[in-house]
């Protein structure tokens, strides 16, 4: 993967035209009750993009301390740090070379420290993708690039648009979804490795969508023995993933 010069750019021209080349935006933030035939246009084109691209307003406040008060006319936009990837093609990739296929997937991770440490063991633990919701995702930017140790540069990750569509597509590839949840029945060693498979991790607070658990195939838990309830989700998602490693490695 390749990292981009910048994070940042600003300005309705050059923004347009990093729309126009396809190049990964990761949000466009624009000023509230913004007017103009550029802006119009803009907008036109964000909507006729094939990439689906998230749009914040906000009050020009906000666009002065992100652009450092130049004159960035009402709109900036927050390139990726990094190329996405196309799960299909992972999918066939690994099928085509006969190994499990082993995704994570997480659901409203906010915060870019948790994200870089998931993405850390994640690389560490051999994760074929890492697949994260267009919305409500900690940005990748320098401070989960650092704490990830750079994974984040060396580990394909995924964005999704829609999650029920997502795990439909997976259900059609029979890979299996484990949802790591408070109230499952069923223990986390429990896991099945040697299948295709896919571990689902929430945020900390609110756990896994209840959408997402719904679709999912089976729900797991970490025993918790001491008096605080749950485990950092960084720290929950490095045990389920060295299971699957441990259970793997088992098996050769």
């Amino acid at each position: 993967m390749k990292q981009t010069d910048t994070q940042l750019i600003y300005g309705l021209r050059p923004v347009m035209e990093a729309v126009k080349s396809g190049k990964g935006i990761d949000k466009i933030f624009f000023q509230n009750n913004l007017q103009g035939k550029l802006y119009f246009e803009l907008k036109n084109m964000i909507a006729q993009s094939e990439e689906t691209i998230s749009v914040q307003y906000v009050p020009a406040e906000k666009l002065d301390r992100l652009t450092g008060k130049q004159n960035h006319q009402g709109v900036a936009a927050q390139l990726s740090l990094i190329e996405y990837h196309d799960i299909e093609q992972i999918i066939t990739r690994t099928k085509e070379k006969g190994e499990a296929l082993f995704i994570l997937m997480l659901d409203s991770i906010t915060d870019v420290r948790n994200l870089g440490a998931i993405a850390r063991s994640a690389e560490c633990a051999g994760v074929h993708a890492l697949i994260l919701p267009r919305q409500s995702t900690a940005p990748i930017n320098q401070d989960a690039v650092r704490t990830s140790a750079g994974a984040l540069l060396r580990l394909p990750v995924c964005r999704i648009d829609n999650p029920k569509t997502f795990l439909n597509l997976l259900k059609s590839y029979n890979i299996t979804t484990y949802v790591a949840s408070e109230k499952a029945q069923e223990g986390y060693t429990s896991m099945n490795a040697e299948e295709d498979l896919m571990i689902i991790m929430g945020n900390e607070e609110k756990g896994v969508n209840p959408q997402i658990i719904k679709q999912a195939d089976r729900l797991v838990k970490i025993p918790v023995r001491g008096s605080i309830e749950s485990l950092n989700v960084s720290v929950a998602a490095g045990v389920m993933m060295y299971e699957v490693v441990r259970q793997r490695e088992k098996g050769l």
